[in-house]
């Protein structure tokens, strides 16, 4: 059986971010990937664009970004009411760059027809899909469809297409002379007497490409795309620019998002745990004397901010994960017990105190994490960085992990952080596409990914984590590791999700012991360094043996 297509619906999702997404994929990856996506507006433009020429207006002005890219071609637009596809392949190199431009196209020809479009083709001497290309008529003029641009590097791809589905138009003949053809006009399906969503146009995409690429074998996951109910576009949740809601009680509308990903009831509250999710939590005299380190030095830990099951067993092995930037989150997660008033201002002097209790402890891998912050113009980025740098300084041996928020995907924040050069950058990408919005209204799975990625190509180790039980399945878990490790990612944790109260998201379901032993094998078969599976693993457990089961063993073949 050949490699499944491994589709990807991810929602509108910032230009840059993709980028970072499908960069990984393909310098990391060995999957065959598709992501389907919009973006907001956009124009993108190759090494050889004539910017003085085809550029006609100010991209601020018309609310776009201008972004260089690695492809060929000239300038072109992406925005919403395009289908975007990006697919990351393994083909054969000595086909060149022209053969896959030659298959992408004929994807999008065979769309088409299927869509109600049987005159679309190709035009000699130009890249993409045209209409009309062998009229009878000779007043009929082709039209460009869908733009392609690729590239092609030691027998992997990158970079796709852009098909015009209800796209302003404006955007590809007012703005910018499209793909620097300027005597040739561009159009839309909607131009074209087609009325067909995005959504109808990716269904049909997504099948005819696991045909030609993958033998039809299609895995295919997506996040939210509407609201069940009445059809409103809720992308916006799955890009990180919705709303969060802090709510005393699983308000309706959480149940609804549950509801729209296909998770219809959960366990009740007074449902009794498996005896493997009752930890014993002993208070002996070194977590008693690192307690005290703790309250002297005014610090708050994660381990007992969020309630976490492994408390006793770290802190007596004298590990613990410092929570920075105060204890009152921006966001309102339904898994998460954090604090969700309105946050303090950042203690200045809260990386000196953290590094001294480090250094007290004598920590060889110390574990720093934050609440999100997006009240902070940088999301906080600067403050952990600072902390990064004061431990460095009183204690230069200390390995030093940060697990951070998604900081509203501002690449210039996070690079704050990644310039003071942590030893592992976790971020947790915390469940599978599908329940993105439901479990965490405010993040992204898009956005998770571009995290991690932006890390790994800083060449940091990367680490991310995410729960089980929340009405996930087991393709749908395998998909998502088979992400991560394409993405490069180092470490994975897998742990059993554990309702804090009733007001928070609903358990589905209780995962055997058994099950997380076999995700750990998937997962490291997959490529991932290490993953630590177990009904109570969180986020830092055994981080210090994680990290050197991947660190070490890095270090050893870059000296040999």
């Amino acid at each position: 059986m050949p490699d499944p297509l491994r589709v990807r619906w991810l929602g509108r999702v910032p230009y840059r971010e993709a980028l970072a997404v499908q960069t990984s994929l393909f310098e990391h990856g060995a999957g065959q990937h598709l992501l389907l996506l919009e973006h907001a507006h956009v124009f993108t433009y190759g090494a050889r664009a004539d910017l003085t020429t085809n550029l006609r207006c100010e991209p601020a002005d018309v609310g776009a970004e201008l972004v260089p890219v690695k492809r060929g071609g000239d300038i072109t637009y992406h925005g919403p009411g395009q289908l975007v596809g990006y697919p990351i392949l393994n083909i054969d190199n000595r086909l060149g760059a022209a053969e896959h431009v030659a298959g992408v196209e004929g994807l999008i020809i065979d769309a088409l027809a299927e869509l109600g479009l049987p005159n679309a083709g190709r035009l000699d001497g130009f890249a993409g899909v045209w209409l009309d290309v062998d009229h009878s008529d000779p007043a009929v003029v082709p039209r460009k469809i869908c733009a392609i641009g690729v590239r092609l590097k030691n027998g992997r791809t990158m970079h796709g297409f852009g098909l015009n589905v209800s796209t302003d138009m404006a955007y590809l003949r007012e703005h910018i002379v499209a793909c620097g053809i300027g005597d040739r006009p561009v159009t839309s399906l909607r131009e074209e007497g087609i009325d067909a969503s995005v959504r109808d146009v990716a269904d049909v995409v997504a099948r005819l490409a696991a045909e030609r690429w993958a033998a039809g074998f299609l895995e295919r996951q997506d996040v939210a795309w509407k609201h069940a109910a009445d059809g409103r576009d809720i992308s916006a949740f799955s890009r990180g620019e919705g709303p969060g809601e802090k709510v005393k009680v699983v308000s309706s509308r959480t149940l609804a998002r549950l509801e729209d990903a296909g998770v219809a009831s959960g366990l009740s509250i007074e449902t009794r745990k498996p005896k493997w999710l009752r930890p014993k939590v002993e208070l002996g005299s070194d977590v008693l004397s690192l307690r005290k380190t703790i309250r002297d030095l005014d610090l708050v830990t994660v381990c007992e901010d969020a309630g976490c099951p492994n408390l006793s067993d770290c802190w007596a092995d004298g590990t613990a994960t410092f929570m920075v930037l105060g204890e009152r989150c921006t966001r309102a997660c339904g898994f998460c017990l954090v604090d969700t008033r309105l946050p303090l201002d950042p203690t200045a002097d809260e990386p000196l105190r953290v590094a001294e209790a480090i250094d007290e402890m004598a920590l060889d891998h110390a574990v720093l994490t934050m609440v999100a912050r997006d009240d902070l113009a940088d999301g906080g980025m600067a403050h952990v960085a600072a902390c990064v740098g004061a431990i460095r300084l009183r204690r230069p041996s200390t390995r030093i992990e940060t697990l951070i928020s998604d900081v509203k995907g501002d690449g210039a924040a996070l690079d704050l952080l990644l310039d003071a050069r942590p030893d592992v950058l976790n971020h947790n990408v915390e469940t599978v596409a599908r329940l993105q919005r439901a479990i965490r209204p405010s993040a992204g799975y898009a956005r998770s990914l571009a995290v991690l990625a932006r890390a790994k190509a800083a060449g940091l180790t990367t680490k991310t984590g995410f729960m089980v039980g929340l009405g996930e399945t087991d393709d749908e878990i395998i998909g998502l590791l088979a992400d991560l490790a394409d993405l490069g990612v180092d470490i994975v944790t897998i742990g059993q999700y554990l309702r804090p109260t009733s007001h928070h998201l609903p358990i589905v379901r209780y995962a055997e012991p058994a099950e997380f032993d076999i995700w750990k094998q998937i997962g490291e078969a997959l490529g991932i360094g290490h993953v630590e599976a177990s009904p109570l693993t969180r986020s830092s457990y055994h981080a210090k043996a994680a990290a050197d089961s991947v660190i070490a063993p890095a270090m050893a073949t870059l000296f040999t």
